[in-house]
């Protein structure tokens, strides 16, 4: 009897014991849940933070038609979409594959995280679409399982937080804004990268795929992996049948489909605009720079999420594009065959007598100023045959071509040979009326050749494209009339301290020439001509009116050679000048940015060019119509309208340029509406076409404007480079009628031949 009545004491001791270490456990899981509450293992994101959570957005630039050139991003690829965006069929995909009781439960599934303790994750795990937010939006994965039992009871607290604060709609927005695809974030990237469509058009079976890649974004990614992509997003297809967002029909059909991506990946060297984008990267850190300055608020290009409106149009930046890569292709391979010819390196240098000679020893002067060089030099000292011998030794590398990267073992000194050769180009198009500039293509490919052609900063000598402003400059002060007779011969032009200068012609040309041919065929001597009627001082009076046209004279010695174009000038000096002409006398500042919004769409800053009466309206019109006869039979330009459709009731006008031994072509267009230049060249002078005829700019530069505006012309819905070139409605007091001129318009034989070698300037 006391046995068992011991025995019942025993028992409920034990019992109560149990209810103690129960009471303790409890009270301790109490205490440790309220650690976690309170912040001891980290704090919790308060509830500013849950309002307003700090995600990481790249920068997005748009194009004037509304597409997205691209977008600024250190490290990751981030952009935000509406809800209005989200098509029905993607939100059902991500609930019957991630949280089938999404709208059943208040942050937590009771039932889910239960069959993932008892089934220890073999059917899934437990977390809800609003935890997976709650760890996408404010921390980073535990690298341990202690901590990782932390952050899943973080998570729940959060996501009990966040049920209280926002709708489910709104927590499905901020999920696809922010789960991870790679270095992508976000499904509006996700949308544009793998199908390269906005997230709104997405089909069925291609929602499946990006939801199907959130359990592991490379295993089943759709281009390294498109098998395991298909098996994937044929089980998210199953999960919504079985919930019954498809029917079984449906479902079957659909995963009949082929896996079809088009994968649109976008970095700082591929896509759309690329030159233009690397600057204006840097320009907008210049900006965020000057707005801290001013206002006092900071941003950085890369986090903040800026939307920046630019003036480039995708289409004629496409066009652009487009014509630089095949003519440039055409051209490379034009020099390739002149090399080849004469069995040596292209590389010059002028003797005592001013002729240009073979210069076999530039690759080893030229190398010593990279950085390899000067890597060895750091590394071997004065040991010259250590240097040279590393210098010579044939490495693993990837060269450019027009045909694809060329993979292939070269030594460096071979490689700079190679490199050195390389002709590139400098391109951009703006509507002069608005300052807006449409298309800017800096160079030929930016993943091997990152300099930019086109920016203030890259200015090559322009040649015979300067003589319009000196031709302006005397029309302005009346000192010439375009139907009036010149001589072409020798002429002297006195300036300061009694020195004399007296340039040449290339090319034969007629004894007398109208100063409207003498633009047409290029002819030194007729520009000279006017620089002496213009005086003792014609070279400041010609910079002025440079200066007052938008470019920089700061560096043009004060000589009447300038009128030859002997000064370096930037594309985008050029454009901007060309433009003052087609625009009435009115320069007007090309730009590029139009706007700059914050993430939430308000305004920072807007951007309107600056304006500028630098010729009278009527010197202005004379000039467009000068231009337009160089494109003529006799002109310089002749070739535009003979090899290129050009519609015959439309005003197009140009200039060539070439400088001292071919070493730079250019070419200025203009329309009604459309201005535009291109510089072609080497990155080395002394590297250059041998013959005039392959190294003038009417070769080199004039066939980009001419694929340009053919491909333009062939688009019937644009208005681009369309129109004519207005008189001005003032009493004129320019005669353009020659037939009031003793001889007419002269027409020599000069004229009734294309001037392709006239273009060429000796200074």
């Amino acid at each position: 009897m006391a046995s068992k009545k011991q025995a019942a004491t025993d028992h409920l001791s034990w019992v109560i014991r149990l209810w103690k270490w129960l009471g303790v456990a409890v009270l301790i899981g109490i205490l440790f849940l309220v650690s976690i509450k309170v912040g001891i293992w980290g704090a919790l994101p308060d509830t500013t933070e849950l309002e307003n959570p700090k995600i990481k957005l790249a920068s997005e630039i748009y194009s004037s038609d509304n597409t997205v050139l691209g977008k600024m991003f250190y490290q990751e690829d981030r952009t935000n979409c509406d809800f209005s965006d989200i098509p029905p069929h993607l939100k059902d995909a991500l609930i019957a594959t991630e949280d089938a009781r999404f709208y059943e439960h208040s942050g937590i599934d009771a039932k889910a995280l239960i069959r993932a303790i008892v089934r220890l994750g073999r059917d899934g795990g437990g977390s809800t679409i609003t935890q997976q937010l709650a760890l996408n939006l404010f921390q980073e994965r535990a690298d341990n399982f202690a901590f990782r039992i932390i952050q899943k009871i973080k998570e729940w607290f959060l996501a009990i937080e966040i049920e209280k604060r926002y709708t489910k709609d709104e927590i499905i927005l901020m999920y696809f804004n922010t789960v991870p695809y790679g270095n992508s974030y976000g499904i509006k990237s996700a949308s544009k990268r793998y199908f390269n469509k906005k997230t709104k058009d997405l089909t069925i079976e291609e929602a499946a795929v990006l939801v199907g890649m959130l359990k592991a974004n490379t295993y089943y990614n759709p281009v390294r992996n498109p098998e395991n992509a298909t098996r994937r997003r044929n089980v998210v297809l199953n999960q919504m049948e079985k919930y019954n967002f498809l029917d079984e029909r449906e479902c079957d059909s659909l995963k009949e489909l082929p896996l079809v991506v088009n994968h649109n990946f976008v970095d700082h060297n591929n896509g759309l605009a690329t030159y233009f984008r690397s600057y204006l990267d840097q320009w907008m850190k210049d900006w965020t720079r000057k707005y801290e300055a001013e206002t006092g608020v900071k941003y950085n290009i890369y986090d903040d999420g800026l939307k920046i409106f630019t003036t480039i149009d995708s289409k004629l930046q496409a066009f652009a594009e487009e014509a630089v890569s095949k003519h440039m292709a055409k051209l490379q391979q034009q020099f390739w065959n002149e090399t080849k010819g004469r069995g040596r390196d292209p590389f010059y240098k002028e003797d005592e007598q001013g002729d240009m000679v073979a210069d076999p020893d530039y690759p080893a002067r030229m190398i010593k100023s990279s950085q390899r060089y000067r890597d060895l030099k750091q590394a071997y000292g004065s040991n010259k045959d250590s240097i040279n011998y590393h210098l010579n030794k044939p490495v693993k590398m990837s060269l450019f071509s027009w045909k694809g990267d060329i993979d292939t073992v070269l030594s460096p000194m071979d490689s700079l040979k190679y490199v050195k050769q390389i002709l590139h180009t400098g391109f951009m198009s703006f509507e002069p009326q608005t300052g807006f500039i449409k298309a800017w293509v800096g160079g030929i490919n930016h993943t091997h050749f990152q300099y930019d052609h086109v920016n203030k900063k890259s200015g090559r000598q322009v040649g015979s494209t300067f003589k319009p402003f000196v031709y302006a400059r005397g029309l302005d002060d009346d000192k010439i009339q375009p139907c009036e007779v010149e001589s072409t011969g020798p002429v002297i032009v006195e300036y300061g301290n009694g020195m004399k200068w007296s340039p040449q012609n290339s090319g034969k040309t007629a004894p007398e020439l109208t100063f409207y041919q003498g633009l047409q065929q290029s002819v030194n001597t007729i520009t000279a001509r006017i620089m002496k009627r213009l005086g003792p001082n014609s070279a400041e009076v010609v910079k002025q009116t440079a200066a007052n046209m938008g470019i920089d004279d700061s560096k043009f010695e004060p000589y009447p050679s300038i009128c030859l174009g002997t000064m370096d000038i930037s594309v985008f000096e050029m454009v901007g000048a060309y433009g003052t002409f087609v625009n009435g006398g009115t320069f007007v500042e090309p730009i590029f940015v139009t706007r700059i919004e914050d993430k939430n769409g308000n305004v920072l800053e807007e951007f309107t060019p600056k304006r500028q009466e630098a010729l009278r309206i009527q010197s202005a019109y004379i000039i467009c119509k000068m231009l337009e006869r160089v494109t003529m039979s006799g002109g310089t330009a002749a070739r535009l309208r003979r090899n290129y459709t050009i519609p015959g009731d439309v005003s197009i006008g140009g200039k060539t340029g070439t400088t001292q031994n071919n070493s730079d072509g250019w070419f200025m267009g203009i329309t009604p509406n459309l201005v535009s230049g291109c510089w072609v060249g080497a990155d080395e002078r002394n590297v250059h076409f041998r013959s005039t005829a392959l190294g003038q700019g009417a070769n080199m530069a004039l066939p980009i404007f001419g694929e340009y505006m053919q491909r333009i012309y062939a688009n019937s819905k644009m208005n681009w480079g369309r129109g004519i070139f207005k008189a001005p409605d003032i009493e004129m007091t320019i005669d353009l009628n020659c037939d009031n001129y003793v001889g007419g318009q002269n027409n020599s034989d000069a004229e009734n031949a294309e001037g392709s070698e006239n273009d060429k300037d000796l200074f």
